[in-house]
């Protein structure tokens, strides 16, 4: 790779905004904040990114997906503007 044309790649903690579970990942995010976290060479200082969806949150993986009734929306369109022929 060319030097001084890359942004730094270093160790970052994602947090998730609903749970407030973190993990530690390799990005190329530029944060201020900080946060201490507990590795097994004792406590270090890390940039913290918070983001609003993780898959600790998000539907899909939590199993809360809406189903969509599709049957139902049908009907309702035709109640809605009738049988147009």
């Amino acid at each position: 790779m060319k030097p001084g044309i890359h942004p730094d790649y270093r160790p970052v903690v994602f947090q998730d905004a609903t749970t407030g579970r973190t993990f530690l990942t390799r990005s190329t995010i530029t944060t201020s904040r900080t946060i201490d976290l507990e590795t097994p060479d004792g406590v270090r200082t890390y940039p913290l990114a918070v983001v609003e969806v993780t898959s600790d949150s998000h539907p899909f993986w939590t199993g809360g997906r809406r189903i969509v009734d599709t049957a139902g929306q049908v009907e309702k369109f035709r109640r809605r503007y009738g049988q147009r022929r």
